[in-house]
């Protein structure tokens, strides 16, 4: 692309940096939207790994990032304040993507907007819905887009589906059912120093794609929410939620049942195992929709055991983010997992340089102008389009840590979630 590039800054080397965001980035380096990019963690390790990915030496040759410690520091070394000083180092109106534990985003992102810095939020954006307002509203003041990370708005099914319901052709929602259940292996990774039962919950942590995902095709606002957990003990002996099944009420009255944990068998054929089916009424007849989101029709069997888990036989994914080969060099990602990562930070581009010799004033009242196209459009998860995930957030932990008990949700200027 034509244009002047935007610096990204990550914050945070865990898993979704190396398994989605660092080679989403890499490649919009490539092709002329990013210009440096640095990656920020608590220590050395994670930063280390990164740099000596082997997929990422194949797919992108010669392209590297500025580590945040250095990786030469020792690996018992703790820096919870550096990126601090990573955001305050960068030119302002570029790109921070927010890749931290979900009780972490309020902190990075305050701290991306006070540096005057675009933000990229892996989801959900905060666990509380007056930390959005505060986000939303502090964001526009300044120009400044956020972007967060609900991929599943990007798969091509979801597109589909928000386009046939918007055009009536499946009726009214009325019930349906959702499951996520990670893998199992999560619980030894560093998910047991931070998933814990005061923090939050599968519910929370991937139950709130498809709440985003039902919202986002039907437009209907959740209000009552129920959640009940199962706990278990982490190896090094936290205790967390390892399963959650909640229930959804919209207002309409339809309810949608979700069932998440962190429990997909490593041996499985499955990266993991999610899908979603919604049951409509119409006028004399009903319509459904169905996504089976784990099988999406290929399979592989490999001579050796490949990928996380090492499992030979894979019901393998195609959609969500892969490594295929084009007409550049190495490979590039694939994906709607990319193209949602795509979609906010070149829209980041697209507005820095449609205003870049416009007066002060003229810039900020167009980049005003294009955040509220964006929320309004609703493809791109904003805050101000949506919030009410935090509300379900809310109403989700106040439920699961009072025995399933239900929450309600309120709406008007003092929003909120609370028990019945």
């Amino acid at each position: 692309m034509n244009g002047k590039k935007t610096d990204v800054t990550i914050v945070g080397g865990g898993m979704i940096t190396n398994d989605l965001l660092l080679p989403s980035i890499y490649h919009l380096q490539r092709t002329g939207v990013v210009g440096d990019i640095a990656v920020c963690a608590l220590d050395s390790p994670p930063l280390r790994a990164l740099k000596e990915n082997p997929d990422f030496a194949q797919a992108f040759p010669g392209q590297d990032f500025k580590a945040w410690p250095d990786v030469a520091e020792a690996p018992d070394r703790k820096f919870p304040e550096l990126f601090k000083e990573a955001l305050a180092a960068m030119p302002p109106r570029q790109t921070v993507v927010v890749a931290m534990p979900d009780q972490f985003h309020y902190m990075v992102v305050k701290e991306a907007l006070k540096n005057h810095q675009h933000v990229l939020c892996v989801k959900p954006l905060v666990l509380e819905y007056r930390q959005a307002l505060e986000i939303e509203k502090e964001a526009l003041e300044k120009g400044l887009f956020i972007g967060i990370e609900y991929h599943k708005r990007f798969d091509r099914r979801s597109l589909m589906a928000r386009r046939d319901y918007e055009l009536g052709n499946f009726g009214e929602f009325a019930i349906g059912e959702a499951k996520m259940i990670e893998p199992y292996f999560y619980r030894s990774s560093n998910f047991q120093n931070w998933f814990t039962c005061d923090r939050t919950d599968p519910f929370v942590y991937v139950g709130c794609h498809y709440v985003d995902l039902v919202q986002f095709i039907t437009r209907l606002k959740p209000v009552s929410v129920t959640v009940s957990g199962i706990k278990g003990t982490f190896p090094n002996g936290n205790e967390g939620y390892m399963w959650a099944n909640g229930r959804v009420i919209y207002e309409n009255g339809a309810i949608l049942s979700v069932t998440d944990g962190l429990g997909y068998p490593d041996e499985g054929a499955g990266s993991n195992e999610q899908c979603l089916t919604l049951f409509c009424e119409g006028e004399g007849k009903s319509g459904m929709i169905a996504h089976d989101d784990q099988f999406r029709g290929v399979e592989h069997s490999y001579l050796s055991g490949i990928g996380c888990a090492g499992s030979v036989f894979n019901y393998v994914n195609p959609d969500f983010y892969r490594l295929v080969p084009w007409e550049g060099c190495g490979y590039k990602p694939v994906g709607y997992g990319y193209d949602s990562v795509a979609a906010t930070i070149q829209s980041i581009f697209a507005i820095e340089n449609e205003t870049a010799d416009m007066s002060e004033a003229d810039a900020l009242a167009r980049r005003q102008e294009r955040i509220r196209e964006a929320d309004e459009k609703g493809i791109i998860a904003t805050p101000a389009n949506s919030s009410t995930n935090e509300l379900v957030v809310e109403a989700s932990r106040l439920s699961i840590l009072n025995d399933g008990r239900m929450a309600r949700i309120v709406y008007g200027p003092d929003a909120r979630a609370e028990l019945v």
